[in-house]
């Protein structure tokens, strides 16, 4: 009866985090295509973001409070994990991402981005003798496979070494996200943690735009989209509430419930989103290859499950610092 108990909540766990991984995937997938009409329409990189995330932050202000009840000492003493979640996962990946298209294109960027799965497996190998099996770097090699077909890349795209540090300092931005989320378990909140990324990652944004790190400017002007024309507010609203607010708190949900890893590969349908939303609202098909790619990165999430040790629900997701 324990064992059947026991497989039941496993089962449910499963299902709930693939569920919100999902749902976190396509919130963030949306930004991209978002974001672009906005840049079309003469807003620099820098400004959708601090807005964004500033934005999403006002949103889950007010629920974070409530489940704090009062312990303003939890954020005191977890201020290294919020701190370096704003840092690395929101400010850090945002700034580094931004740079590396500058100096190179965009796809050759996100491709980099997106090896943190394999960053994250080697961070819990290292740090927390967590060693992947076969399966699980077969999955892994599935899944990039299918990431390199998803972003059609180029043969002839030249190379800009300083392009591809900004791209790892991506990489390691996005790794951090997995891993920070992971690592706080239950003592903050999930909430708790968005919202104060957030804040700290919006903040840390707007000070370097303000330092001239990266360009800051904006306008009123309405933004166009496939077949259609929307105020300049109404994009900025749906980047904050979904793809920052929403996008964030599902995260960290299905982090917790799936393990780092797994929800780092889960994460990688992203890119299937993104180009889905890329079609829909900017009218960029996607080509077949790409459909081909997408297959290729749920395959590889399914090997990378099938790979994955088992856990009972009281354990955490990640091993406590040594």
């Amino acid at each position: 009866m324990a064992t059947m108990t026991h497989d039941t909540q496993a089962r449910r766990r499963l299902g709930n985090g693939l569920l919100l991984a999902a749902l976190s995937a396509s919130s963030f997938g949306l930004a991209g295509a978002l974001a672009r009409g906005l840049m079309n329409a003469g807003w620099s990189p820098a400004a959708v973001v601090i807005v964004r995330v500033l934005l999403g932050a006002l949103v889950l202000l007010p629920v974070a409070v409530v489940q704090l009840h009062g312990n303003w000492n939890l954020l005191r003493r977890n201020i290294p994990l919020l701190a370096g979640y704003g840092l690395l996962a929101v400010a850090g990946a945002q700034l580094s991402y931004f740079n590396a298209v500058a100096h190179m294109d965009v796809g050759v960027a996100l491709l980099i981005e997106y090896t943190a799965p394999i960053a994250v497996i080697a961070w819990l190998w290292l740090r927390h003798a967590q060693k992947p099996g076969r399966i699980t770097v077969l999955g892994s090699l599935i899944g990039i496979a299918g990431l390199i077909l998803v972003l059609d890349l180029r043969s002839d795209v030249p190379t800009s070494w300083i392009g591809v540090l900004w791209a790892l300092g991506a990489m390691v931005g996005a790794a951090a996200y997995f891993i920070l989320s992971g690592s706080a378990g239950d003592a903050v909140p999930g909430t708790v943690l968005a919202t104060s990324g957030l804040l700290v990652g919006g903040l840390g944004v707007l000070i370097a735009g303000l330092l001239g790190v990266v360009p800051l400017h904006a306008t009123t002007d309405n933004v166009a989209f496939e077949g259609f024309t929307a105020q300049w507010w109404q994009p900025l609203l749906a980047l904050g509430v979904v793809t920052a607010a929403v996008a964030y708190v599902t995260g960290i949900a299905a982090t917790r419930l799936l393990g780092s890893r797994l929800a780092s590969f889960a994460a990688l349908t992203e890119v299937l989103a993104a180009i889905l939303f890329a079609w829909a609202l900017l009218g960029q098909a996607p080509h077949a290859i790409q459909l081909v790619g997408g297959a290729l990165i749920l395959l590889g999430v399914v090997v990378v499950r099938l790979g994955e040790p088992e856990q009972t629900p009281a354990e955490p997701t990640l091993s406590e610092p040594h």
